[in-house]
């Protein structure tokens, strides 16, 4: 099983007792806020997400982390790497990505996970580019992906829902581990 530990978190697979919050956080709309149309998903929509990405660890030997807080063994959110099929434009290309229930907001937590998330993606799992798409707007989540080194790469339309994105990128020998 791949799991990484920084100095708060671990980064593991999902477990069944995952489900009820990440359902919970996936019902916020402050934190749903900036994904896709903004729209809540329930319980049943949040365990389809958790199966889909359980089966891209099968299929592509990487996916989204669970993020417990190691102090409390509490759910915080998820980060983790994913193929953005959503957006062909930018294939083939593996993204990161995270999502963390807003009582864990601005305690550096996405930063810490990220920085693991893309160590692993780099020196772990071979990538060479790892890119992160953020809806224009979504400050905190510009603020993380500076902070990860990546470098704005082209902006584009959402094909879905028509919102502007930006596309960031770094590639290996751009991070600093």
């Amino acid at each position: 099983m791949t799991e990484i530990r920084t100095p708060r978190l671990l980064l593991r697979r999902w477990h069944d007792d995952d489900l009820a919050p990440m359902a919970d956080i996936n019902a916020d709309p402050q934190v749903m806020r900036w994904i896709d149309d903004g729209s809540l998903r329930d319980l049943d929509s949040t365990a389809e997400d958790i199966e889909r990405w359980e089966e891209e660890w099968d299929e592509e030997g990487f996916g989204i982390f669970a993020v417990e807080l190691l102090a409390s063994g509490e759910l915080a959110g998820f980060t983790g790497l994913s193929v953005p099929e959503f957006l062909p434009e930018v294939l083939p290309a593996v993204a990161i990505s995270w999502r963390f229930g807003s009582p864990f907001w601005g305690q550096g937590y996405a930063s810490e996970a990220a920085h693991a998330t893309l160590e692993f993606a780099l020196q772990d799992r071979g990538l060479d580019r790892v890119i992160s798409i953020s809806l224009l707007g979504d400050d905190a989540s510009e603020n993380v992906i500076r902070k990860l080194g990546m470098a704005p790469e082209h902006e584009t339309t959402h094909p879905m829902y028509g919102f502007p994105l930006r596309v960031h990128s770094i590639d290996l020998t751009e991070f600093h581990g």
